[in-house]
């Protein structure tokens, strides 16, 4: 799919117009058979086990698809009529809710940083270990994170290259005071991102830095009191730390490694088994409210439904600015038509390439999360359900061309000239200089 908007737009108009074409003929099909009215529950054309679904999120803006799904009916269209999204408080409140599960009061499934999918099937963040078998069902966004520093290192503008970064922390340690590194979870993507950019610059995250958990939304009322001098998360707040003139932005994700994948939608295995139908109902929902949200016609309604207090609950201005690519840095740097802004569904971006779920894996390998010696081949094949998105993107009619020949999107290169190779990690891995290995 092409990055012009002008493409982008029309090929987005294209696949609604199929939609639109596909739903009238079910329909109209429906009333031929002399049932009345058409249901929109009839529009499904497999029997479902259940309508209902409980679905955790997290505020940010990479959770638009589920809020829009709600908000827009795509879930009932897909006869999914009784479907929850659910806001949850910090990723460890998700992880306990999905150990829970509904049966236990919890979440079927949710708005997940990709990596945790892998964390709880192994048992890694689980009480005891207990694995709770998830699955990814796709991939939710695209870039779209960003790394931001206090105003304490203003003078800085710290960008992709943190060495000047690296040499104040050192001072700043070095005085008697603490230095810390903020993300929202042990392993999560925010993570290995403010890891992976500060190791390029020489900086420790686990010597050299207090690397600590806080939630999303509470980023940055940390920073203003000061608990890190840096943190990792999604969007809207970054960019509502340099409207309250707190820090700035470093760096976004994207610079560090360009269409990187980001949140995931994962449902607990058992829900999976026991309603495959209901399970690809919502994940066509889910899909379908990707390509809305992507569609530059649809950013402003996008981001007023995130603005709600059931959602995010933050500013508009917080949040449209960056979900339609214009990005101020904060430091006199802005950019307009950002290549880096926040993908639903354009660039492949919905498809949970199992390559990319190697790289979490191999990172969280790399510190320490996951062992070194693990048949990730088999792990990412129990979890990784591209072939239900498969299937699900040609029910929808989603264009051949726009559906990813290969379960590999390749090679990958990243700001500091490290490559990925699928075919090889142990070659990657061994190409870093910092890591925390563990047998």
């Amino acid at each position: 799919m092409s990055n012009k908007p002008t493409d982008k737009k029309t090929e987005l108009s294209e696949t609604r117009r199929t939609f639109i074409k596909q739903s009238a003929a079910v329909w109209g099909s429906t009333l031929l058979a002399g049932f009345g009215a058409p249901s929109i529950v009839m529009a499904q054309s497999t029997k479902l086990e259940t309508t209902k679904a409980k679905l955790g999120f997290i505020a940010l803006s990479d959770a638009a698809p589920l809020f829009v799904a709600d908000e827009k009916g795509f879930f009932k269209k897909h006869g999914m009529t009784d479907v929850e999204v659910l806001k949850q408080s910090s990723w460890g409140t998700t992880r306990d809710n999905l150990v829970l599960g509904s049966a236990g009061n919890g979440i079927d499934g949710a708005h997940l940083l990709t990596p945790m999918a892998y964390l709880l099937t192994t048992g890694a963040i689980t009480t005891n270990n207990i694995p709770v078998p998830m699955n990814i069902l796709c991939r939710l966004n695209l870039d779209g994170q960003g790394i931001s520093v206090s105003n304490e290192f203003k003078d800085l503008k710290v960008g992709t290259n943190a060495t000047e970064f690296k040499a104040a922390l050192a001072a700043k340690k070095g005085g008697g005071k603490p230095v810390s590194a903020a993300m929202t979870f042990p392993g999560g993507t925010h993570d290995l991102w403010i890891r992976y950019w500060m190791a390029a610059a020489g900086i420790d995250p686990n010597n050299s830095v207090s690397t600590i958990v806080v939630p999303p939304p509470q980023m940055v009322a940390n920073m203003k009191v000061g608990s890190m001098d840096a943190f990792c998360v999604g969007e809207p707040w970054n960019l509502q730390l340099i409207h309250q003139k707190i820090g700035y932005t470093a760096v976004t994700t994207g610079e560090l490694w360009n269409n990187h994948p980001e949140k995931a939608l994962s449902l607990r295995t058992d829900y999976v088994q026991a309603n495959p139908n209901a399970t690809k109902a919502i994940l066509k929902a889910v899909m379908e409210a990707q390509m809305f949200c992507d569609d530059p016609a649809n950013k402003d309604e996008v981001a007023k439904i995130c603005s709600q207090r059931r959602w995010i609950n933050a500013p508009v201005g917080d949040i449209i600015e960056r979900m339609k690519g214009q990005f101020d840095y904060g430091t006199g740097r802005v950019e307009d038509n950002s290549k880096h802004l926040m993908k639903y569904w354009s660039n492949q971006a919905s498809y949970p390439f199992q390559s990319h779920d190697l790289w979490f894996i191999t990172e969280n390998q790399r510190w320490g999360y996951l062992p070194s010696k693990l048949d990730t081949n088999a792990l990412i094949k129990k979890v990784n359900r591209e072939d239900i998105w498969r299937s699900a993107a040609k029910e929808l009619g989603v264009a051949a061309k726009d559906i990813p020949t290969s379960t590999s999107r390749g090679v990958e290169k990243f700001f500091d000239g490290k490559v990925f190779d699928p075919k090889n990690p142990k070659a990657y891995l061994d190409s870093l200089a910092i890591k925390a290995l563990k047998a």
